[in-house]
């Protein structure tokens, strides 16, 4: 058995940014970043991505990475999750006999994560009895003090009883970083993916920006010049 293999899903049909797994991010296609990462940390017996783009599957195959099977169309539309897609590969290769003890799910819009932390997540994985280890960073505002606007226009707190609180006296919050998730093949889910047997990875917030829109890449591109300016 192969202690852990890496799974990058990339779609071809992204819609707020055509073509954004592939689009160039500081002279690279973005899902190298990923791709390099997983190879250069040499945590994986194999790093696959699974998309139903052929134009992705060849530049993944360009950066070391392997592409065994296409993903079906039905796991190819908007409304597909990854962990479906993360599902079907594992099945798929499962059926073809390779048999792990871990996988790990890297997005492909992860130009940001630091190998130090990929590493963690995994030792703190498999030295607990946890199923899951995944990438995490602190709420920039306490979510106790938050509001809705409600159809009048007007405001509507959610916790309207910490609206005095100091914010430094209100527990802090946490948030999924969405750039990696190990999961132990053996172990069976208990619980949902963040609950009592998820183990965080606390990332620091600068590495952290979703990219689904122009304006999170343009930031995107921004904090990771600054980050590797002195590198």
């Amino acid at each position: 058995m192969n202690p852990a293999i890496c799974i990058i899903p990339a779609r071809g049909g992204s819609k707020r940014i055509p073509r954004k797994n592939i689009k160039l991010f500081h002279g690279k296609p973005l899902i190298a970043y990923s791709i390099e990462l997983a190879l250069n940390s040499e945590l994986f017996s194999k790093v696959i991505v699974s998309t139903d783009d052929d134009e992705i599957a060849q530049i993944a195959k360009n950066y070391g990475a392997e592409v065994p099977f296409m993903r079906s169309s039905k796991l190819s539309d908007d409304f597909s999750s990854s962990g479906d897609v993360i599902v079907d590969a594992i099945q798929k290769l499962q059926e073809a006999g390779e048999l792990f003890e871990y996988v790990c799910t890297i997005y492909a819009t992860a130009p940001l994560l630091e190998e130090k932390y990929l590493k963690e997540g995994f030792e703190q994985l498999k030295n607990s009895n946890a199923r899951m280890a995944f990438s995490v960073t602190s709420m920039p505002f306490p979510i106790q003090r938050t509001f809705k606007i409600t159809q009048e226009g007007r405001c509507q707190m959610f916790t309207p009883q910490h609206f005095q609180t100091r914010s430094q006296d209100l527990e802090e919050a946490y948030q999924d970083a969405g750039q990696f998730y190990w999961e132990k093949t053996t172990v069976q889910a208990e619980d949902i993916a963040f609950g009592s047997e998820s183990i965080p990875i606390i990332l620091p917030r600068y590495l952290v920006q979703d990219i689904d829109t122009l304006e999170d890449w343009k930031r995107a591109e921004i904090a990771y010049e600054i980050i590797h300016r002195d590198r």
